[in-house]
């Protein structure tokens, strides 16, 4: 049983703003987002850390991180979208995905918040642009 707060997230116990979901995966926003259309990308099956991940799992996540990652830049106007991989804040290995334009500078971990609704028209639009 996967009891890190993903795992609640992945079984609905916690609810998010999703992005995007399959049988094998879950893009959700980050609750604590370094800029506005922060997702994260997780595998449903839990694992801790990449070198766990079996390789076509590790595979699919990352030629879904395009698609996302198209659907960022079109749908909020971002200049590219970074990538990061680090799983100790959440012992449940995920794929950050954070909009960036390429005037700022992004202080790593400065965070951002939504107002009133917008992160729900956020999603729609990333999920539309899919």
């Amino acid at each position: 049983m996967n009891g890190t707060v993903f795992g609640k997230i992945i079984r609905g116990e916690i609810p998010v703003t999703k992005v995007y979901e399959d049988e094998q995966c879950l893009a959700f926003f980050d609750a604590n987002p370094v800029t506005k259309g922060h997702t994260l990308l997780i595998p449903k099956e839990h694992f801790v850390w990449v070198q766990e991940v079996p390789d076509e799992l590790l595979s699919y996540l990352f030629l879904k991180t395009k698609p996302l990652i198209h659907a960022m830049k079109k749908s909020l106007g971002c200049d590219y979208v970074k990538i990061l991989v680090e799983g100790i804040g959440v012992a449940h290995f995920h794929i950050h995905l954070i909009p960036a334009k390429f005037n700022e500078i992004l202080a790593h971990w400065n965070h951002t918040t939504y107002e009133e609704g917008e992160a729900v028209v956020l999603a729609q639009k990333i999920s539309s642009a899919l």
